[in-house]
């Protein structure tokens, strides 16, 4: 679904993602892990296009996106939920939702399915955003990415400030979306197929839980990989400790 080739990134002169190269397959989640300060959140958004990379190549779904705008990527099915959430806050639920679908046909309906798997956004629907708490408004980032049906989805550090039964419904709606897909009712009908998830996370147990990848980033290269299954086995939890 997405492989990156030999990224290289720097900001002024600090030279912040060093070759990085790895893929994410459909139907897996990639967890990237790391202390504070690695260039996690800088290679998510060299991903979507938000920074510019240096050299290197991006390809997504058989298609060089290196050089393409973030809005030109969301169309191509990525999703790309940004650390600290960033919804409108003074927008309603609804609306943000909307957002969600805004390079699309003004008639297309919110996908029934987002309810299904955060039902408290129906209960909310003409709330603004900002009323929302931490976790309800992470819920709703998640939704506003999942709007347009993205094939890829992207989050930087979902469970950050959040309460622990949202943080277990996060877990437990990205381990559907990896296994099962979200289903896009379109003028064809519906269509459901399976995604990647790529996801920078801090709360190692929610990541082990998750992990079908583990990436480990230092200095910004990758100094560690594996599957999931072989972290606690590889210490892990260790290496990426404060």
């Amino acid at each position: 679904m997405l492989k990156v080739d030999n990224i290289h990134q720097y900001y002024g002169g600090s030279h912040i993602l060093r070759g990085l190269s790895f893929e994410a397959q459909q139907g897996e989640i990639s967890v990237i892990l790391g202390r504070n300060g690695v260039g996690k959140s800088t290679l998510l958004k060299s991903l979507m296009g938000v920074v510019p990379i240096k050299s290197g190549s991006v390809n997504f779904d058989g298609a060089e996106i290196g050089r393409e705008t973030p809005y030109e990527r969301v169309r191509r099915g990525i999703g790309y939920v940004p650390q600290g959430r960033e919804i409108f806050g003074r927008l309603t639920v609804e609306d943000n939702l909307r957002m969600g679908l805004a390079y699309k046909s003004g008639s297309t309906p919110i996908p029934p399915q987002l309810f299904e798997l955060f039902p408290v956004l129906k209960q909310m629907l003409h709330r603004r955003g900002g009323d929302l708490s931490g976790g309800q408004q992470q819920q709703l980032a998640i939704a506003r990415a999942l709007a347009a049906g993205p094939s890829l989805l992207i989050l930087d550090e979902p469970t950050e400030g959040i309460q622990p039964s949202i943080i277990k419904d996060i877990g437990r709606v990205l381990r559907q979306l990896a296994d099962e897909g979200l289903e896009i009712v379109g003028p064809d009908g519906g269509k459901k197929q399976r995604m990647a998830v790529i996801l920078v996370e801090q709360y190692y147990d929610f990541a082990e839980e998750l992990a079908d990848q583990y990436l480990v980033m230092e200095r910004g290269e990758f100094i560690a990989r594996g599957r999931g299954d072989e972290m606690q086995a590889k210490g892990i939890r260790q290496l990426v400790s404060i």
